[in-house]
This record gives structure tokens, C-alpha cells and sequence, in this order.
């Protein structure tokens, strides 16, 4: 059934447009005459096309054979335009210096009203949080808090306003749809906080229409979620318990979801890698186990790869299982045997240069173990670059174990330990016995 539903899909929006219409967009004080067409889906976008320009600054674009949804054109060093493409003439115009507060539409409807949305969310959330915390503050029998609360109900009356004025236009052209699924809920703020975050996790995805799947092509879906997710975050909570309430919110947005299986995949992809990148392994892990495996989705290759190595690693290299030897060269080129390392302990820990999270926590680990000396640190880079990986080593003077093959996420070692996001962090034994597999540098701690 799913890839009945992905090729009725591809059908669909291969078939949907067929008119001959142009994109044409103008870039003021630039020099280039190439750029990107990209296609947008949430925060990833897939290459269309390279764009020539006839002249400095302008593409054109036949636009023919696109399926409607939102793009990008990009040219390289500058923010991308962003525009919506429903089979009428696209006319965009922006200057290079500031991409972002320039862009203007000389002939698009649906763009005119994609520009007036994003600038009104803008200022309705910064309108709004402003006198949100006025209200939470102020004395309510004060004249000026009254004055405030009409203030504020003028601002969303006028927001309710904007997209009621939208849906009615046509509601059922992609425009419509994005605005009706992307609006932001609007709060009573005389309630108490508590009361408002309550609502808001309640009543914020009442208006996602999650069985349309065209806005697949969209940020709407991604953005919804993150927006969700905020309400959820305490950053006065521990991880632990912290994870289990981004849990919660998971249950409720993979279920509003699974109305859609495409949209489903769309969602549970944007929210593996999102909380992979934050670190949030455990909850990475219960997406997995719930959705992912248990209704068989198939997503991004990456993320499908990333999720393969995760269960591998969980399956194949548990507390107590013997971990797999690594020969790799080290800085001067002299091959280093893990086999042969005599210390009680050893901490492997798989890392890249680029990594921020590396970035942050390797010093930390050096700290401890400058500090204890009773545990090595072997060091596997996975940087391709050699200048790169050198480089931020000698930035470092780390006293530890340093080795690469430099073979990035190809190396044998990441492959044998079923590597899927840095830092990776495994203890071993002499034995090559794994002890544990530190996330956190307390966990670190804790276990030696």
C-alpha cells in the first residue's frame, strides 16, 4: 500500500502542471549569473535546476514541468528567495545585501500573500510576547493593564482577520491550505501561565490540516512541530525527565500524523534527525521503536541509514558484548592497535572537527582525563580532511590517543561500531569488554 501511495503521489504532481509559465527573479548588486533552483520540503530542500541569468541578476526560469509546492533560488553566499509556485507567472525582485527585507513580489497573488503572512507572523509573535509579559506582570486593576488587553485582543482580531480573509478567498488553493495549517493559535491571556501553556499544547495543531500532503512541499509541517515541541521544553527539568515529556508531545504529533502515511514519513523524518542533532538520543530511540519500526515507515536515506547503524549498534554492541579491534594510523602515521593498549580502561570516542557538540565536549573529556589518568583515550576521527583533523588537534594539544584513516563515515571503524551521530563514547575493558556507552560527561564520570 505505501508504494502504491508514493507512486499515486509522484503521479499526482508530476501530472498536476502543465502550463508554460515562467519564474522570473531579479537580484540587485550581484555579480553572479548562475544559481540554484531548489525544491522545499520542511528544513531539507532537493535540487531542481541550475539557473543561467541573461543578464547579471536575472533568472528566468520556464517553468513547465514544476509541480506546485515552494521553492528556492539560491546564489552562492547569499540567503535563498523563497517562493510558492501554483502554474501562474512568478516575478520576484530583492537585492543581494539584504536577501531577506528587500524581497519584493511585482506579480504573484499567491506570493503577495505568502510575503504578507510570514511578515504578519513575525510581528504577531513579537507583538505579542511583548504584551504577554506585560499582562503576566502587571497589576490587574491598574488602568494600564486594560489598556494592554485591548491591545492585544486588537492584534489578534486583526490576525484572525488576515486568515479568515485568506481561507475564504479560495479555500481550497495551496496558499489557503499553508495559511489555514500554519496560523498560530490565539491564546486568552488573562488565564495564568500555567493555564496558557496548557491550551496552547491542547489547540495548537487543531487547525493542521496533517492529511494534506502537499504541504509535504512546504515548512508547515516542520514548523508546526517545532512550534509544539516549544511548548514542552523546561529547561528547568533534568534530560531525563525532559525526554519523557518530548515523548508526550511525539505520541500526540506522530498520531495526528498517521492520518497520512506520507505525511506521517515526513514528520517522523523531521523529528528523528531534529532530536538527534540536540542530542536527545532517548527519545530518538522511542520514535524508533514506536513508529519507525513498528508501521515499517521509510524515510530520508540518511536518516533510514542513521536509524539502521543506531539498531545495529544497540543489537551487536550491548554492555557486557566484545567490541571489535581497531588498527588505524595516528598523527605520525604509525599504526596503533587497540588490542595492545595495556591500561585498565580504555574510552573510545568517535568525533569530527566539525562537530559543534565535539567542539564543546572534547576539551570537557580532556579535563577528566588529565585529572584521573587511570583510563587511555583513543580518539577516532572521522574527518576526510587531513589538514582539517591536524589542524584542530595541534589547536587542542589533547595528550590522548589520536587516530584516522580519513575516510569520514566510511571508515571501517565507524562501520564496525555502527556510527551514527558524534561524539560516540564507548568504554572497554582491557579485554575489549564494553563497560558502558557515555552520553553525558556525568555518565563518563559515573562509570570510571
Amino acid at each position: 500500500m505505501l508504494k502504491y501511495s508514493i507512486i499515486i503521489l509522484i503521479f499526482c504532481r508530476l501530472s498536476i502542471v502543465s502550463w508554460g509559465e515562467e519564474i522570473n527573479i531579479t537580484i540587485e548588486n550581484t555579480k553572479e549569473n548562475t544559481a540554484i533552483l531548489l525544491l522545499l520540503q520542511g528544513e531539507k530542500v532537493t535540487f531542481v535546476d541550475s539557473l543561467f541569468s541573461d543578464k547579471i541578476g536575472r533568472f528566468i526560469y520556464n517553468s513547465k514541468n514544476l509541480s506546485m509546492g515552494f521553492y528556492q533560488i539560491k546564489i552562492y553566499g547569499k540567503s535563498p528567495i523563497t517562493f510558492l509556485y501554483t502554474g501562474n507567472d512568478v516575478v520576484l525582485k530583492a537585492d543581494a545585501e539584504s536577501i531577506d527585507e528587500t524581497i519584493e513580489v511585482v506579480k504573484s497573488e499567491s506570493n503577495e500573500i505568502y510575503y504578507d503572512f510570514v511578515n504578519l507572523n513575525r510581528d504577531y509573535k513579537i507583538k505579542i510576547e511583548l504584551l504577554r509579559l506585560i499582562l503576566a506582570r502587571y497589576p490587574k486593576n491598574d488602568e494600564y493593564y486594560q489598556t494592554t488587553l485591548n491591545k492585544a485582543s486588537q492584534i489578534q482580531k486583526e490576525y484572525i482577520a488576515f486568515i479568515d480573509s485568506v481561507v475564504s478567498m479560495d479555500s481550497s488553493s495551496l496558499i489557503s491550505r499553508y495559511v489555514r495549517s500554519s496560523q498560530l493559535p490565539i491564546v486568552n491571556f488573562t488565564l495564568p501561565i500555567e493555564e496558557q501553556i496548557s491550551f496552547l499544547k491542547s489547540h495548537t495543531l487543531d487547525k493542521v490540516d496533517f492529511g494534506d500532503a502537499e504541504l509535504i512541499y512546504s515548512d508547515c509541517f516542520t514548523n508546526k512541530s517545532i512550534e509544539y515541541l516549544m511548548y514542552y521544553q523546561n529547561p528547568q527539568l533534568p534530560k531525563g525527565l525532559l525526554e519523557k515529556e518530548f515523548q508526550n508531545a511525539v505520541d500526540t504529533l506522530l498520531t495526528r500524523a498517521s492520518v497520512n502515511i506520507l505525511v506521517y514519513e515526513h514528520i517522523a523524518d523531521y523529528l528523528v534527525d531534529g532530536f538527534k542533532q540536540f542530542g536527545f538520543d532517548n527519545v530518538v530511540d522511542y520514535i524508533v521503536e514506536n513508529y519507525v519500526v513498528k508501521d515499517d515507515l521509510c524515510l530520508d536515506e540518511l536518516t533510514e541509514n542513521s536509524i539502521e547503524n543506531r539498531i545495529n549498534q544497540s543489537n551487536l554492541l550491548k554492555v557486557g558484548a566484545t567490541a571489535p579491534n581497531i588498527i588505524l594510523q595516528d598523527t605520525s602515521g604509525n599504526m596503533i592497535d587497540l588490542s595492545k593498549i595495556e591500561k585498565e580502561k580504555v574510552l573510545l570516542l568517535f568525533y569530527a572537527t566539525w562537530c559543534p557538540h565535539c567542539q564543546d565536549m572534547l576539551p570537557e573529556i580532556h579535563k577528566v582525563y588529565k585529572q584521573r589518568k587511570d583510563f587511555e583515550v583513543v580518539a577516532i576521527s572521522l574527518d576526510e580532511n587531513r589538514d582539517d583533523w591536524i589542524n584542530y588537534l595541534r589547536d587542542n594539544s589533547f595528550e590522548w590517543i589520536d587516530l584516522s584513516d580519513l575516510n569520514g563515515w566510511e571508515s571501517k571503524a565507524a562501520q564496525d561500531y555502527f556510527i551514527y551521530a558524534t561524539p560516540t563514547m564507548f568504554l572497554l575493558d582491557q579485554q575489549r569488554i564494553i563497560l558502558g556507552k557515555p552520553i553525558t560527561l556525568k555518565e563518563l564520570s559515573d562509570l570510571l
